[in-house]
């Protein structure tokens, strides 16, 4: 159900985090950090190139979210305030905007009866007051400057890079690939010609658009005011 990926994206996954955060504190042997780091890094990549050949909506987005805890999950483990800090920005940044994800695809499923990316072109004829949210969520999956996700990631990747330089070669492909499937979800989903069985598509209803309001308004608010995290 969506109200369960909501959920799991903006709550669970960030207790999860919390729960390595104080797991950290213990003295974790060498020999399981390096390689667990390993597999985080190059699971983002993983993730990323899963999610370019998707055409399930919804599961484009739950890669995507697995994604990002991977970057959380390995600056957990450098154990530095930096990387703490960075760890603890980047679960929030990415609870609003997971969770966001989810509620909007939702609302295309609800009037569309479908998850497939192929299925849901042209949305912004039929909706264009979710267009804007659509592109809000998108920008801020990709960490667009100056959203907080982009300082939660700039700041995993520095610690990482000083751990290890090698690691920078995994993050920024990582990255790019972000970039690459967020922006293609966007445009799928919102230019090209509408299907014929999305020509009678109801507008959206004031009680969907508060919910992404609420969405939206945390991230502006911490975006101009970090300190409230950190």
């Amino acid at each position: 159900p969506i109200a369960g990926s909501m959920v799991l994206a903006a709550v669970l996954l960030k207790l999860g985090g919390y729960g390595i955060i104080r797991m950290t504190t213990m003295n974790i042997s060498t020999i399981l950090v390096y390689p667990t780091i390993a597999m985080a890094t190059w699971g983002i990549i993983m993730t990323g190139l899963t999610c370019l050949r998707k055409t399930d909506l919804k599961a484009l987005i739950a890669y995507s979210s697995v994604g990002h805890m991977g970057l959380v999950a390995s600056a957990t483990l450098i154990q530095t305030p930096w990387s703490t800090s960075g760890a603890i920005i980047l679960m929030v940044a990415h609870g609003l905007t997971s969770s966001m994800l989810f509620c909007l695809a939702n609302m295309l499923y609800e009037r569309t009866n479908t998850r497939m990316l192929i299925a849901m072109r042209g949305m912004h004829k039929a909706m264009p007051q979710m267009t804007h949210y659509w592109l809000i969520a998108s920008l801020t999956n990709l960490a667009l400057p100056p959203t907080i996700n982009l300082i939660g990631e700039i700041q995993i990747m520095t610690t990482l890079f000083n751990w290890s330089p090698l690691t920078i070669t995994m993050t920024a492909i990582g990255a790019t690939i972000t970039a690459i499937y967020s922006l293609q979800m966007f445009m799928t989903t919102q230019q090209g010609y509408l299907t014929k069985d999305s020509k009678e598509i109801y507008p959206p209803q004031t009680r969907e658009l508060l919910i992404l309001a609420l969405h939206t308004l945390p991230i502006l608010l911490l975006t101009l005011n970090l300190e409230l995290i950190c």
